[in-house]
């Protein structure tokens, strides 16, 4: 009674649902608490279903649920809490995964750091990505596997139980208490795993944690399939051969924005891409270099996400570990890999650097050409061998027009791997997918790399490689527009507000084809210590950001994006992209992304409103 009751105002739900659920790829930081991100979101929408209620206003009135769609979405939310309630469960103990291997990853990386041992049952047959041997040996995860007729016949087990089973319905499961994860798998639509047991309940938030750093969710269009499902309405399938046109228009489209003569990777985000890359790269120094260190070099004040991943990387693989990159404000980027890469060069290790150009948020340019010598200078062990050459890998999300790997590049006798996120610019905010491409030098890397990809079941969704295939043609003449904006508006605040210390590019850079459409902006401050003039700066910056978007609700946002197709978006970095970022390398500036298409006229007017209240 109760199951149908749930189901009965699911459809209703469906029916009334705010369009953003299926088409908002981030979140606003007015209505977002990331400490209570599910719980406020499910709590009150448990209160709605109580009264029966699921008109529009009440639906749109929900707080945001978690962050951007890697973590989790009002649909994922949504569907996590039907599936728990048809199995008795608490919702945060169902967690959907886009990919159909992550939640398995997920439980086998939590052991592996808890030396716990972990056996994975199955029926039928494992989803084909799941390769055991790579696992083992490149992950370093341990587990034993066994196939059964059904899961009463799963053999008790010291240690955690796995139980694996590919089936068309996601929704009713049945919860043997010798097993303590479930894990259905569904043929197009991605996985759910139900976590059984108060016992296990501590797994929860690293699934959930895996799911917001080495994948994503399951997508809002399949979130909805998957309700769709369960109240036995039909749900829209995406042809195969439509999914195969996408994917062609989109990597034509990636060869000529990147200039890359080696194909692409498309993944489902950002960071399902740049896991691939780094696991690749491991498995490939595993191979060549059997023995020795590997070293990911990485800026500790970068986005928080690359940071937080990289760490979590270096923590499951024991001849791993990050040494910090300093490149910002005094550090210049060129001296500080230059000094990096001679001490892992006496070391006799692999080096693999990941940087963003331009950095964020202080929008930063190393000087290229020093760049490329300091990146190709031959470099000597401590026994007086050839060290290994390093691999650049290089997040381009703010600038992804500028072709680092075509042939004719500054760093074409570098190995050199780019990537962006597809969130930004490449989708204009309708979709997560990101991708890679590399240069010459690095095409033999990228077998690995998408080894990984595929392993992890990270590759980009139909439906997201149909939104790629419309928005990427579009994309140049989008950065070139947005950065005309960003320009007017920056120079505008210069004159307005000189005391402002404003990071962008230069001129100069912006002519060498630099032309994003982020700057961040220090406000001035005053007070007798430092501690009175931070408090002043950080509380000026929330002024501001809340005049514009109280002025301007219908395009400034209290948001981490950019690369959109319409509005103004505002953060501040240490309190949402630099959010697992050690705090004294944390910004609390504010960061102004603009789009192509916003008022900037009246933005100019509300930041001159502004000033005369300063």
């Amino acid at each position: 009674m109760e199951g149908n009751k749930v189901l009965n105002y699911i459809q209703d739900v469906i029916e009334n649902m705010p369009a953003d659920w299926l088409k908002l790829t981030t979140h606003r930081l007015d209505i977002y608490e990331e400490q209570l991100a599910k719980t406020q979101f499910l709590d009150q929408f448990e209160s709605l279903f109580k009264d029966g209620n699921a008109t529009t206003t009440a639906l749109s009135e929900l707080p945001t649920a978690f962050d951007y769609i890697r973590l989790g979405h009002p649909l994922s939310s949504v569907l996590e809490w039907t599936i728990a309630k048809l199995n008795d469960l608490k919702p945060q103990n169902v967690v959907s995964f886009s990919s159909k291997t992550a939640p398995i990853l997920a439980v086998l990386r939590k052991n592996l750091l808890d030396h716990r041992d972990t056996q994975i049952i199955y029926t039928g047959e494992l989803p084909d990505a799941f390769d055991a041997e790579v696992l083992k040996r490149v992950y370093g995860y341990k587990f034993d596997l066994k196939q059964v007729e059904k899961a009463e016949a799963v053999p008790e087990f010291n240690g955690s139980t796995i139980f694996v089973s590919q089936e068309n319905e996601i929704g009713h499961a049945v919860l043997p208490p010798n097993i303590d994860f479930i894990v259905k798998v569904h043929p197009r639509l991605g996985s759910i795993v139900l976590v059984n047991g108060k016992q296990n309940e501590g797994y929860v938030s690293e699934i959930q944690h895996v799911r917001r750093r080495e994948t994503i969710a399951m997508t809002p269009a399949d979130c909805l399939s998957a309700l769709q499902q369960l109240i036995r309405k039909s749900s829209s399938e995406y042809e195969k051969s439509n999914a195969d046109i996408s994917k062609a228009r989109v990597l034509d489209s990636l060869k000529e924005i990147t200039g890359a003569n080696t194909g692409a990777l498309v993944g489902s985000s950002g960071l399902s891409v740049q896991y691939a890359i780094m696991m690749g790269l491991v498995h490939d120094a595993l191979d060549q270099h059997k023995g020795k260190a590997i070293k990911f070099v990485v800026p500790p004040n970068c986005y928080g996400g690359t940071n937080d991943q990289a760490r979590r990387v270096a923590a499951c693989i024991e001849n791993v570990e990050i040494v910090d990159l300093l490149v910002d404000g005094d550090h210049d980027m060129v001296q500080s890999i230059d000094t990096v890469l001679d001490k892992i060069a006496k070391e006799n290790a692999v080096p693999y650097i990941i940087a963003e150009i331009p950095t964020n948020p202080r929008v930063e340019v190393p000087d290229l050409d020093k760049l490329r010598d300091v990146l190709r200078k031959e470099r000597k062990t401590a026994s007086g061998e050839v060290a290994i050459d390093p691999v650049f890998i290089l997040d381009q999300t703010f600038c992804p027009n500028v072709q680092f790997v075509s042939e004719d590049s500054v760093l074409s006798t570098i190995r050199t791997i780019s990537y962006a996120s597809g969130s930004k610019f490449p989708s204009g905010g309708k979709c997560t997918a990101g991708y890679c491409v590399a240069n010459t030098k690095a095409e033999a890397l990228l077998e690995k790399i998408e080894q990984h990809l595929i392993l992890c079941d990270n590759e980009a969704t139909d439906l997201q490689m149909e939104i790629l295939a419309e928005q990427l043609p579009s994309m140049n003449q989008r950065i070139a527009d947005a950065y005309r904006n960003t320009r007017a508006f920056v120079n505008f605040i210069q004159e307005t507000l000189p005391e402002a210390k404003i990071n962008f590019v230069s001129e100069e850079l912006a002519k060498e084809g630099f032309t994003p459409s982020v700057f961040s902006l220090d406000l001035p401050t005053k007070g007798n210590t430092d501690e009175e003039r931070e408090t002043y700066k950080r509380a000026l910056n929330l002024k501001l950001i809340n005049l514009m978007i109280n002025e301007i609700p219908h395009e400034s946002k209290y948001c981490v994006s950019y690369g959109q197709l319409k509005g103004c978006y505002w953060t501040i970095p240490a309190t949402s992209t630099q959010g697992t970022t050690k705090e004294d390398d944390k910004d609390y500036i504010a960061r102004v992304a603009l789009s192509p298409d916003l008022d900037l006229e009246l933005h100019k007017k509300v930041f001159q409103d502004f000033v005369e209240q300063v």
